[in-house]
């Protein structure tokens, strides 16, 4: 039994990796953004066959950094080890015509896709320190390689010398262009993920397997999730797109795959080996995915910009939550 904390588990993917976990016996902590959210989660792992003293969750709102620090202080008061950190929750506003920012002032992709990750990751390395064989894994993209199909689309992942996080809260996008786009701001987040990985790593001086992996295009036909902000902004567009992508064309992953392999990645000892790893469920032909351990981008191994991106939002998040 591994005591494992988990954020996006109340859909998609990750509410079926956490199903997967909780069916397979190990404890669970989520991060949810609302009590109502984690009561609704709780229930319905609950009944799917998990004990109720299997799980548990704290509100931890991640477009709202003090939510976030928050629920971290909570789980550090308990002092509990942690046998597994899952930080797998993000969003996408792709087709945005103007960023939408956190309360702390944070365009929130990158709030949410990789600032409360770093946070969480920072505070509770402590309690996965103590844990039995720990592991931590992210769930990045293959969006965040310029060189893969969808990172070929439209504008491509790159943060630049990091002009917009140099220069506070506020910024638009990370290399300090002016002109959002959701889509970048989403691929840019990715690479973020990877670099956070890599950085993640090495502060731990490769003590433990630090996974980064891509789940490939994973369409849910419900309407929340991962895909909610973009269904609510273009309903239609939405439709179309994932119309051709899972039902024509084929390229999509199921969530049920998607989230066994999460699980997995979590628990199986295929991925125990310590240090950092990036793992890819890439499409093979229509209707066929394969994963395997793969190289990230060249910039998502520059390790002298993953130490300055840390460095950088750690300056960010300790400014936004200082007291007033």
């Amino acid at each position: 039994m591994k005591r494992i904390l988990i954020t996006g588990a109340s859909s998609g993917i990750g509410l079926e990796a956490t199903r997967r976990l909780a069916l397979s016996d190990h404890q669970l902590t989520l991060f949810c953004r609302t009590p109502e959210r984690g009561e609704q989660t709780r229930s319905q792992l609950v009944a799917a066959g998990a004990m109720p003293s299997q799980v548990s969750w704290l509100v931890a709102d991640l477009a709202d950094l003090r939510s976030v620090q928050s629920a971290c202080d909570q789980l550090l008061d308990r002092a509990e080890p942690l046998d597994g950190l899952v930080l797998n929750a993000g969003q996408q506003r792709a087709g945005a015509g103007a960023p939408v920012f956190s309360p702390q002032g944070l365009e929130i992709t990158f709030a949410v896709n990789q600032l409360a990750h770093q946070l969480i990751a920072t505070r509770l390395l402590p309690l996965l320190r103590l844990g039995s064989q720990p592991r931590l894994v992210i769930t990045a993209s293959d969006v965040h390689n310029p060189a893969s199909g969808g990172g070929r689309v439209g504008q491509p992942a790159d943060l630049g010398d990091l002009a917009g996080l140099k220069a506070g809260a506020g910024f638009a996008m990370l290399d300090g262009s002016a002109s959002f786009d959701g889509d970048k701001a989403y691929k840019d987040s990715k690479l973020c993920n990877v670099l956070l990985g890599r950085e993640l790593n090495r502060q731990l001086d490769a003590m433990m397997p630090v996974i980064a992996w891509s789940p490939g295009l994973v369409i849910p036909r419900s309407s929340g999730g991962f895909f909610r902000h973009n269904r609510h902004s273009n309903p239609l567009g939405m439709l179309l797109f994932a119309l051709v992508a899972r039902d024509v064309l084929r390229v999509t992953e199921s969530v049920q795959t998607a989230g066994r392999l999460l699980a997995d990645l979590i628990t199986d000892s295929g991925y125990a080996a310590p240090g950092f790893s990036y793992w890819s469920n890439r499409l093979v032909r229509p209707g066929v995915h394969r994963f395997s351990e793969a190289k990230t981008s060249a910039e998502g191994a520059d390790l002298q910009k993953a130490v300055d991106l840390f460095r950088l939002s750690d300056d960010l998040i300790c400014e936004v939550l200082a007291p007033n």
